[in-house]
């Protein structure tokens, strides 16, 4: 049998082998110093291995580990549920400028990966595409990543006029128009259909009430009928054309107002009755188009926002004023938030809704009283501090 180790031999050659592994582990530290900025930890590691010989092989991988799940992170998409319109290609109906709810819709669908084309009202049509050739928008077209949206093609389009047969006399000698053709709804489709063969998104975000300053009582039967034909009926018509080609699996979003549902003095001119006939069509044609198309139908309730159309009411800024002080969520609501709200309905996240008014306005539409009205002022209304 062979003689078991004294303690004084296994120490000493438990020094031995320390010792040598000590001055392994410093020559390596030297080394990495000049390849590293780390070299500090490294060198403590060797210390700690002196100290505590069974942490260090631990504590030297998980330095390992935390850099490669940091390293990994920054190259990598993160985890969750991302808004994918890569290979979808989206008509947004009803943008002349860059400072209304149309443009957002399409930066959002566009830096979800969206395609985009282009509706503008005929007589705005030349302004428009002036100001993006001269690079007027260039700011408001920055997308998240820093690139510029990119609008493929803007199309003329009035969509108060299904077809050429449509068209006033006093409309096609109009100066406003000269120079345009294949404006009206059903050419406008079939040149869309010419160039790019299908759509997959459609968004109506256009309106016109002429008489909207009127009261109701004081609006006339052209007036009224106009609001309707502009604001409620142009989406029937656009659906209506564009549905044979549009892909299954697509997508409908148009704007409406909580006027549509309350009462809100100064938005006359027939706009309110407009804006209720768009949320009841919103439902029939969510059944009509799912059943027979495959195709979703929602609209946004979206808060006041201080854009050029906006203006035409006369009191935006106290409707915006109002908002931000009476709302659940106490801010100015922005485009970019109903924007985004869009990309979401248009996307495979939405798949299962459709015939839904979704409200992005700060939860203004679930109040029944406004907080500071002189009323209320002795009651312990939650108010921002």
């Amino acid at each position: 049998m062979a003689a078991a180790a004294t303690p004084t031999v296994g120490l000493t050659t438990a020094r031995t082998f320390i010792s040598s592994l000590h001055k392994t582990l410093m020559s390596r530290a030297a080394i990495l110093s000049t390849e590293s900025k780390d070299a500090s930890s490294h060198i403590s590691l060797s210390h700690s291995f002196l100290q505590k010989p069974n942490s260090v092989i631990l504590k030297s991988k998980r330095v390992v580990a935390t850099k490669a799940v940091s390293s990994e992170n920054e190259t990598s998409a993160l985890p969750g549920l991302p808004i994918d319109l890569r290979g979808k290609r989206a008509f947004i109906a009803g943008i002349a400028d860059d400072n209304g709810y149309g443009w957002a819709i399409a930066k959002s669908l566009a830096a979800a990966g969206a395609e985009i084309l282009v509706g503008t009202w005929v007589p705005a049509l030349n302004i428009f595409e002036s100001s993006l050739r001269r690079g007027k928008f260039d700011e408001s077209r920055v997308l998240p990543d820093g690139s510029l949206m990119e609008i493929t093609k803007v199309y003329p389009m009035d969509a108060v006029f299904d077809g050429p047969e449509d068209v006033p006399e006093d409309i096609k000698t109009n100066k406003r128009y000269a120079g345009s053709s294949n404006w009206t709804v059903k050419e406008l489709v079939e040149s869309v259909k010419q160039d790019f063969g299908s759509i997959d998104i459609l968004v109506h975000s256009l309106a016109n009430g002429p008489e909207v300053a009127k009261p109701l009582l004081e609006t006339s039967r052209f007036g009224y009928l106009a609001a309707i034909s502009a604001s409620s009926y142009s989406f029937i018509s656009l659906l209506q054309n564009f549905l044979p080609i549009m892909n299954p699996g697509g997508a409908t979003i148009s704007l409406t107002y909580i006027a549509a549902e309350r009462t809100i003095p100064g938005y006359g001119g027939g706009m309110s009755s407009a804006k209720a006939a768009l949320e009841s069509d919103t439902r029939v044609l969510a059944f009509e188009a799912g059943r027979k198309h495959k195709i979703r139908v929602n609209t946004i309730s979206a808060g006041p926002l201080r854009s050029r159309a906006a203006k035409a009411i006369g009191f935006i800024d106290m409707m915006i004023e109002y908002s931000t002080t009476n709302a659940p969520l106490l801010k100015e609501l922005s485009a970019e938030e109903v924007g985004n709200a869009a990309a979401f309905l248009a996307s495979p996240l939405a798949s299962a809704i459709t015939g839904t008014v979704l409200y992005v306005d700060n939860g203004l539409n679930g109040m029944a009283v406004s907080t500071d009205s002189p009323i209320l002022e002795k009651l312990h209304a939650a108010k921002e501090k």
